[in-house]
């Protein structure tokens, strides 16, 4: 391939060519009409001809310059066409959104027909793991991370979007038969247990929940006298409570639909302190309008 002079240069030229004015051309890119000429002088210099004449008044094209233009001008052309056709493309290209399973299932995955209304024109592919996804190597586009407000996530722009707090919480039925009315009815029960990490310095399990009861009540079972029912997913954990085979103790934002419908009560008044989630992207991110838009629906719609 032929060697090109720089593109400003030959943008320069094609603006003053086709207005016949440096002033007009600067006016047009934002620049000066002394920068505008100092481009064209460059550009000559390369040719190895003058392009315009400039004396006497008004501004002309030299025979080179004549031949030049038509060229330069499809040229520029061609190239805005690929562009916005590639940018065009990809606008239409799906928000990779990726967050937890649990999180996607029972929060987002419920409120995106109200994304698809405000933003018709704008599908999300949801990537539903409890992978932590590289962001920086392209695996998403946008992230909702959990995470404490000591421990936020570092690998890109962080939006808080808000907090949780952890309930005991049980088919409405327990309740309802005076089978579960103090802490010591615990006893005679199933816990249910999701998994958490043991990266998790101060998760919200039952044992810290039966901690913090003994300080508000008297008589509270035992952890190690109990019957208990873990489950690696937490979606697997919510299922078990909701179909009454045990009291589990879930983040409200997660059972929020359940415990407004009746599906799900709070057991006991008392609560543990959650976490946060976040919206996260990497900085310089070619949708971030979109990605804007997205923190911004999600935060309204929290």
């Amino acid at each position: 391939m032929h060697k090109l002079p720089p593109l400003i240069e030959l943008r320069a030229f094609e603006a003053a060519a086709r207005h016949l004015s440096f002033k007009k051309a600067a006016e047009e890119l934002g620049v000066t009409p002394t920068a505008i000429s100092h481009q064209i002088g460059l550009l000559e210099q390369y040719c190895g001809r003058a392009l315009f004449r400039r004396r006497p008044r008004p501004l002309s094209l030299t025979y080179a310059g004549a031949q030049l233009f038509p060229a330069i001008r499809g040229g520029l052309e061609v190239f805005a066409a690929a562009v916005a056709a590639v940018k065009k493309d990809n606008d239409q290209q799906p928000l990779r959104v990726t967050t937890t399973n649990a999180f996607a299932s029972r929060w987002l995955v419920p409120r995106l027909p109200l994304w698809r209304k405000l933003h018709p024109n704008v599908p999300l592919e949801v990537i539903g793991t409890d992978t932590v996804l590289d962001l920086q190597a392209g695996d998403g586009d946008v992230a909702i991370r959990y995470a404490t407000s000591r421990v936020q996530p570092t690998d890109g722009i962080v939006d808080e979007l808000f907090g949780d707090m952890f309930w005991p919480v049980c088919n409405p039925a327990l309740l309802s038969t005076g089978r579960l009315k103090r802490p010591v009815d615990l006893a005679n029960h199933v816990l249910i247990h999701s998994y958490w990490s043991p990266a998790d310095r101060e998760p919200p399990t039952w044992q810290r929940w039966l901690a913090a009861a003994k300080r508000r009540w008297r008589e509270v079972p035992q952890y190690k006298d109990m019957q208990h029912l873990s489950f690696r997913e937490e979606l697997h954990a919510i299922e078990a409570v909701i179909a009454g085979q045990g009291v589990g103790i879930f983040s409200d934002v997660l059972v929020a639909q359940e415990l407004a419908g009746g599906t799900l009560v709070k057991a006991f008044n008392l609560s543990l302190p959650g976490y946060s989630f976040y919206v996260v992207s990497r900085s310089s991110h070619p949708r971030a309008k979109t990605i804007r838009a997205f923190s911004a629906w999600s935060r309204s719609t929290a």
